[in-house]
C-alpha cells in the first residue's frame, strides 16, 4: 500500500518547468555559502568502494548495500556508496589539509532498503561536507557554532528563495534554532517514539538541533540508530525543520564531531563490531593517523522540497515509486518528475 500523504487542498505554486529552474538556483545558492561559511573547497567523490576498505557507511547496519563485480579488475566486488562519512575524512588525510579547511561534495548514493514516502526515495543526494578541526575543538560549544553558521546558510536561502518568488509565501523559519539534548526530549515525553518527540519539538520551536544521538537513553533504546565509527555519539546531532506543507518534522542535515581513537574504541564495543577493527579506515582512526574532523550531509533534494513547498520529494528528483503512489499522485496534483 502505498505510504503517501497528501495535504488537504494541495496545489503546487510553481510548476514543473519553473520548479526545475528553482532547484538549480537554490543548489548554486546554498552550496556557495555554505562553502564561503565553513571554508570548504569542493572535490569530486567515488560513487562506488571497495568494502574491504571499510569506507562504506552502514547506516543502522541491517541496511543491504547495492555491489557488483568489474570484470578488468578480475571480477573484483565492490559497493555503491550509501553516504560518504568516511571518504571524507580519509580524503583529507590525502589532500593534507590545514586545520580550519575542508571540504564539500555532491554525493549520489542508492539505498535499495528505504520505505518509499513523501520525503524518503532509494536516490539520495546531498552535499556531503568535513572540515578538519583541533583537539581542543571536540566540544559541544564548538558543535553548536558550526550548526549555528549552517542554520545561517538556511536563513539567507530562506531570504534568496523569498525575493525569488514571493507567491511561494516565505518558509518562516525562526531567527535562531533551538538546541535539545536527547535524553531532555525523552524525559519531556516518555511516551513517545523518537519521531513523535521530534515532531513535537519542531512544531513548538520552528528548527531543532537534537543532540547526542547513537548512544542508549535512560529508556534503553537509543534515540535513534548510528553506525559507530564515524560520529562521535556524545557530539553529533539531527538539524531537523518543521514542514508547514507536511505538518511533520522534516530532518534536513545529520552531523556531528567524529570520532577520535577513544571514541572509536568505546562504540566499536558499545554497538558489538569489534570485527571492524581489522579494516583499513578503522585502523587508521584507532592509530591516529588521520585527522579530526566535524563533518556531515544536507540533503540536496530535501532543501528543494522544503524551500519550494513540495508535497512529495519526487517532485523535486527523478526516482522510481510504487504504482499506487503514481496513480494516487497523479489524482492528487503531486507532479512527479
Amino acid at each position: 500500500m502505498s505510504k503517501l500523504y497528501v495535504p488537504q487542498g494541495y496545489d503546487p505554486i510553481l510548476n514543473p518547468t519553473e520548479t526545475q529552474r528553482a532547484i538549480k538556483r537554490i543548489k548554486d545558492f546554498f552550496q556557495r555559502e555554505l562553502a564561503h561559511t565553513l571554508n570548504l573547497g569542493r572535490v569530486s567523490a567515488p560513487l562506488f568502494v571497495f568494502p574491504e576498505t571499510g569506507l562504506n557507511d552502514n547506516l543502522s547496519g541491517v541496511e543491504r548495500r547495492v555491489d557488483f563485480t568489474i570484470k578488468d579488475l578480475d571480477e573484483r566486488h565492490v559497493e555503491v556508496v550509501q553516504s560518504l562519512a568516511k571518504w571524507k575524512r580519509m580524503a583529507l588525510g590525502r589532500y593534507h589539509t590545514e586545520v580550519g579547511r575542508g571540504l564539500y561534495t555532491d554525493m549520489n548514493a542508492i539505498r535499495r532498503d528505504e520505505e518509499l514516502d513523501n520525503i524518503h526515495s532509494i536516490y539520495v543526494d546531498q552535499w556531503d561536507w568535513e572540515k578538519v578541526i583541533t583537539a581542543d575543538q571536540r566540544n559541544d560549544k564548538y558543535l553548536e557554532q558550526t550548526v549555528r553558521i549552517i542554520y545561517r546558510c538556511l536563513i539567507d536561502l530562506a531570504d534568496y528563495v523569498d525575493d525569488l518568488y514571493p507567491e511561494l509565501g516565505g518558509v518562516g523559519l525562526p531567527d535562531r534554532i533551538k538546541f535539545i539534548d536527547s535524553q531532555e526530549l525523552e524525559d519531556w515525553y516518555p511516551d513517545c517514539t523518537s519521531k513523535e518527540r521530534e515532531r513535537r519539538a519542531a512544531e513548538e520551536y520552528g528548527a531543532v538541533f537534537i543532540k547526542r544521538i547513537g548512544g542508549k537513553l535512560k529508556s534503553g533504546e537509543p534515540h535513534d540508530m548510528r553506525a559507530p565509527d564515524y560520529d562521535d555519539w556524545e557530539l553529533n546531532g539531527d538539524i531537523i525543520l518543521w514542514n508547514d506543507v507536511l505538518q511533520d518534522q522534516f530532518e534536513i542535515s545529520s552531523m556531528g564531531i567524529r570520532v577520535d581513537a577513544e571514541a572509536m574504541d568505546r562504540q566499536l564495543k558499545l554497538s558489538g563490531h569489534e570485527e571492524r577493527r581489522g579494516l583499513r579506515f578503522h585502523q587508521s582512526i584507532l592509530n591516529d593517523q588521520l585527522p579530526l574532523t566535524i563533518g556531515g550531509g544536507i540533503g540536496q533534494s530535501r532543501l528543494c522540497m522544503f524551500f519550494l513547498k513540495k508535497a512529495h520529494i519526487g517532485e523535486v528528483q527523478v526516482a522510481v515509486w510504487p504504482e499506487d503512489m503514481n496513480e494516487e499522485c497523479k489524482a492528487n496534483k503531486i507532479f512527479l518528475l
